[in-house]
């Protein structure tokens, strides 16, 4: 069972404060490479990758120092649970489009393990927003997955909600930030003005690193001071277990499409005369996503997904509702225009088109 929020002091023989073992499945992956990175930077940690028999990636984490790597097979629930035994951690980064019953494999097999705690697949939407949860189509899955930890009874979940994917969605096609980067197009969603949360995957991982570099619990009372605002709760020095079956919030940039575009005209030394700027309706870009979506693209969906979090409700700055973790955590500012020019980069390279 995850450690309740007691002192240190108060916990058994042989309790240590600190999560030293941590496996991660997909560590090659777009946010999972970028956190395996972030922990095995601290020192801190023993970091396991944990990768099909059968996957080409294993040649490529081969090359990265310090890391362990665990062959499984989802096939067989045993693999997965010898794979875990002796971890404390799992964190679980995948596709969308990967088999619907996986992450659900991980987490019977953490919990027969014994693992503590467990990230799961959800990196991004603001869980508490049951609208945009329902409407982007991805809350079902994502709280079947919470609850089925909790079920168990042996680990404890932990989320990040850090907004979407900054420069993947930047450069990432019409239907995500509504920016063609290659052809010079935009088109803004009702005036473009709507302000939303935004990270980049190295904010992302060194959110996660600093993380599970906490103390576990509080070493005694004096420690362990708190105030609580809304959801978001500050202690004397932050723990791991105040995150209990939560969400960790974070954010590299509060921003409008129109904040991007003054980025992007700067980073390609362009002027608004330069480029095609289109406007439509935000809602009614949902709408013609659903239909998409319901052809089988997953363009649709991807179009479903980023117009609702455009939505002039406020569903897409998590910041306004629940403040921000960046400060507890010790997240540095970031430099925008840096990670616009990376993003173009990406764009004219093809790296992010077509993925999801």
């Amino acid at each position: 069972m995850a450690q309740q929020s007691q002192d240190a002091k108060d916990q058994g023989q042989g309790f240590k404060n600190h999560v030293e073992n941590i496996a991660i499945v997909g560590a090659t992956g777009r946010i999972g490479a970028f956190i395996t990175q972030e922990l095995l930077k601290t020192k801190k940690h023993k970091v396991t990758a944990l990768t099909r028999a059968d996957s080409s990636s294993s040649n490529k984490l081969a090359t990265v120092a310090g890391l362990t790597i665990q062959p499984v097979n989802y096939d067989e629930p045993e693999s997965l649970v010898s794979a875990l035994r002796g971890q404390e951690v799992l964190i679980i980064t995948m596709a969308v489009t990967a088999p619907p019953d996986q992450e659900a494999k991980l987490i019977r097999a953490a919990a027969e393990a014994g693992v503590a705690w467990v990230m799961p697949n959800e990196w991004g939407l603001d869980p508490w927003n049951e609208a945009l949860a329902q409407e982007s189509y991805l809350g079902d899955a994502r709280k079947k997955a919470r609850d089925l930890i909790v079920s168990l009874g042996k680990s404890a979940y932990i989320s990040l909600v850090c907004g979407m994917w900054y420069e993947f969605s930047l450069s990432g096609g019409p239907e995500r930030y509504g920016f063609d980067l290659p052809n010079r197009t935009v088109t803004f969603f009702d005036d473009g003005n709507t302000k939303v949360n935004t990270s980049t995957w190295e904010q992302c991982g060194r959110a996660m690193a600093r993380l599970l570099s906490l103390k576990v619990v509080a070493d005694d009372t004096n420690d362990n001071n708190s105030t609580t605002t809304n959801t978001t709760t500050t202690t004397t020095t932050p723990t791991l277990s105040q995150f209990k079956n939560g969400f960790v919030y974070i954010s590299s940039f509060l921003l409008s499409q129109r904040d991007m575009f003054q980025s992007v005209l700067r980073a390609t030394a362009t002027s608004e005369a330069d480029w095609s700027v289109k406007y439509q309706d935000v809602k009614t870009r949902y709408n013609e996503g659903l239909v998409e979506m319901q052809k089988g693209t997953v363009a649709g969906f991807v179009q479903v997904l980023y117009s609702r979090y455009f939505y002039p409700d406020g569903s897409g700055c998590h910041e306004a509702r629940h403040g921000l973790h960046n400060d507890l955590l010790g997240l540095p500012k970031e430099d925008l225009d840096h990670r616009t020019k990376l993003a173009i980069v990406m764009a004219e390279e093809g790296e992010s088109a077509g993925r999801v």
